[in-house]
């Protein structure tokens, strides 16, 4: 008798047992979502820790593509100053304006006479009146050069800079970025904190799914050696477990995301103030539908490792007596 179902199943064809091995995963995926079912407040318990632990590294992924979408926008803003000899007539001037218009790193050259660069002095500055009494003006002429959005960065744009000052009719020139470069490099910290806070987190989510499990078990205990002692595999007794701790990566993910949902919307009003006093008008990101799909396969993974790891420990220390 206890050969028979094996000799059913052996003249099962393979197409009839892969379908079977479909069935039988979807039957334990779905009775371990119903044992979750059962125990809602432990579970929903579970689920909220795994999203809030989900959503700090989470949080601060969207902190960092915020940023780096904001130095992008201002990496465009770099612009190269050069400050002209006063001897310089204004066809001279135009000659060299003429030649940097040619660089290829160039993307726009905009040019301020002595006389503007006076009256902008005066607007600006407070000391219209003061300055009404030179006899000369100090001010010397001015060369604007704005580079393409590939030497923006403050590494190309100090290569250009340098290019420019060779340039005879330059006495020398100026690249107002070390605050980019500042941001940048606040913009790198953040990412190895990312890095640092997911480690921590991921083993942490771990931990919490893998003590999960083990409760689970302990409380299935007469259940698993009842199954063992009709001849149950193992592979058959963890695949519940399993599923379960899938269940709590998946919902767990889902509930992250929620949470940075929630968290772009209620800072998206103070962000858009802080980014108008810089002339900025870009949008808060969120995570897209592709981070989303990353973050709930990475959640499920977690749950399906922390499930593993606690199973196969605890099933082989239970055997029947």
């Amino acid at each position: 008798m206890s050969n028979k179902p094996q000799l059913v199943r052996s003249k099962l064809p393979i197409s009839g047992r892969i379908v079977m091995f479909f069935i039988r995963h979807i039957q334990h995926a779905m009775g371990s979502m119903g044992e979750l079912w059962r125990n809602p407040v432990s579970s929903l318990m579970t689920m909220a820790v795994l999203g809030v632990s989900l959503s700090l590294p989470a949080a601060l992924q969207v902190l960092v593509k915020n940023a780096e979408a904001i130095t992008q926008s201002w990496n465009s803003a770099a612009e190269i100053s050069l400050f002209i000899d006063d001897a310089r007539s204004d066809k001279t001037i135009q000659s060299l304006i003429s030649r940097v218009k040619v660089y290829s790193e160039v993307s726009e050259v905009n040019y301020i006479n002595r006389d503007q660069a006076l009256e902008e002095f005066q607007s600006l500055s407070g000391f219209g009146e003061a300055i009404s009494y030179l006899d000369t003006n100090p001010l010397p002429a001015v060369v604007t050069v704005t580079p393409t959005l590939k030497y923006s960065s403050p590494t190309g744009a100090r290569e250009l800079l340098k290019k420019l000052e060779q340039e005879p009719e330059v006495s020398f020139g100026r690249l107002d970025i070390e605050w980019l470069e500042r941001l940048q490099a606040v913009v790198r910290l953040l990412e190895r904190t990312v890095l640092a806070i997911a480690a921590l987190l991921v083993l942490a989510v771990v931990l919490v799914i893998g003590n999960t499990i083990r409760l689970a078990i302990m409380n299935r205990r007469t259940e698993i050696e009842v199954m063992k002692l009709v001849g149950a595999t193992e592979a058959f007794i963890q695949r519940p477990f399993l599923y379960t701790g899938i269940w709590f990566g998946i919902i767990g993910g889902v509930l992250a995301w929620i949470i940075i949902n929630l968290l772009v919307w209620y800072l998206d009003s103070a962000l858009a103030e802080l980014l108008g006093l810089y002339g900025s008008q870009l949008e808060m990101q969120t995570l897209t539908l592709v981070e989303l799909g990353q973050l709930v396969c990475l959640a499920s993974f977690l749950g399906w490792l922390g499930s593993y790891l606690s199973v196969r420990q605890h099933l082989r220390a239970i055997e029947p007596s």
